[in-house]
């Protein structure tokens, strides 16, 4: 079972480290089991007014203020591995430290970061929004291509490493196949 000292030593921990600090796996269900029980107490020493249940509901909302800190701290932490992740591609750095949920955040915000990549290189590359073509595939490139003609004839290119853009279905196809692109959505 949780107490007040765990949860008060993880906000404090987390408040004191850049990094994202391991927790144990389960503390936001035994932080639920102690609030369950805190007010349970709270509730039933509330008739007696004394200073025990005083004292009971000081520690639940102190506790509870801890814990929203605590986890805004983990949430801030984890928009600035998205954003480092976003930028270098590296995206398991602190994994370990994240609960199932955070895990669950982290890689929802790193689709909208990749999302709205795409559509900012899509800006770039001249797609405006509602301007897309279905016959075409978002693929990402694995090396340098030059110039090159499409179907066509229209030029395209060039591409650098890791450059994002949306190429006609054969295009993206024949790239694929010469392990020069991979196509992120089809």
């Amino acid at each position: 079972m949780i107490t007040y000292n765990d949860i008060y030593e993880a906000a404090r921990k987390e408040r004191y480290s850049e990094q994202l600090q391991q927790i144990p796996k389960n503390f936001v269900s035994e932080f639920s089991k102690y609030l369950k029980e805190k007010k349970e107490v709270a509730s039933k020493e509330e008739e007696d007014f004394s200073d025990t249940a005083i004292k009971t509901k000081k520690q639940l909302e102190n506790a509870t203020t801890l814990f929203k800190e605590l986890i805004i701290r983990r949430r801030k932490k984890i928009l600035n591995l998205v954003l480092i992740a976003a930028e270098t591609g590296i995206s398991k750095q602190d994994f370990e430290n994240m609960l199932a949920i955070e895990k669950e955040l982290f890689e929802g915000l790193m689709r909208c970061m990749d999302y709205s990549e795409k559509r900012l290189n899509e800006s770039l590359n001249g797609i405006g929004k509602g301007e897309l073509v279905k016959n075409n595939d978002l693929v990402v490139f694995l090396e340098d291509v030059g110039e090159f003609l499409s179907a066509d004839e229209d030029k395209m290119g060039p591409y650098k490493k890791g450059d994002i853009a949306n190429l006609p279905k054969e295009i993206s196809k024949i790239l694929s196949e010469g392990k020069k692109v991979e196509i992120l959505e089809k």
